[in-house]
């Protein structure tokens, strides 16, 4: 019986996760990237949130959604970014993105960590905050495939603007 009711439930959860898009093929393999991860690393919406879903640490990405897949692929290979900093505090030292900066101190997401962290960091604590020049988009490093980069921008062109066009993975390389 108990193993009956684990097994209902597993297949309910896997039910909704399938209804939860709505969308064509391609926008839905791009979903499944984007908030499920790939064998080669994390998911894209650890960092990044999308009408509602995920963590928003990094930039909307609804806001570059409308430029060519190309630059698209360009942004999300960047070896550097100019949100993430070097915090160096009095006790560690951490590649960071600034959220909040108050009179008493920042709110910083910790990047060395996945997920990222949210620490907040009295400004006294803080000794340098610099440009950071090694911490690397985690996609970049992942080497995902022309065909996985096609599908999610696929998604995030869907979820930003509705479009069903799609995108080929020749078209980004």
């Amino acid at each position: 019986m108990k193993m009956a009711l684990v097994v209902a439930a597993a297949v309910a959860t896997a039910a909704m996760a399938q209804q939860e898009f709505s969308g064509p093929p391609q926008a839905k393999k791009g979903y499944d990237l984007f908030f499920g991860g790939t064998s080669k690393g994390a998911a894209c919406g650890t960092c990044h949130a999308i009408k509602g879903k995920g963590t928003a640490v990094g930039p909307n990405l609804v806001n570059i959604a409308r430029v060519p897949a190309r630059a698209m692929v360009m942004a999300i290979n960047s070896t550097r970014t100019q949100y993430v900093q070097t915090v160096k505090t009095k006790t560690e030292t951490f590649p960071g993105m600034k959220t909040a900066d108050t009179a008493e101190g920042y709110d910083l997401y910790d990047l060395s960590q996945n997920p990222p962290v949210l620490k907040k960091v009295a400004k006294a604590d803080v000794t340098n905050m610099s440009d950071n020049a090694s911490w690397k988009h985690p996609v970049e490093a992942m080497k995902l495939s022309a065909q996985e980069l096609a599908d999610i921008i696929a998604y995030v062109k869907f979820a930003a603007y509705g479009d069903k066009a799609g995108v080929k993975a020749e078209d980004i390389e």
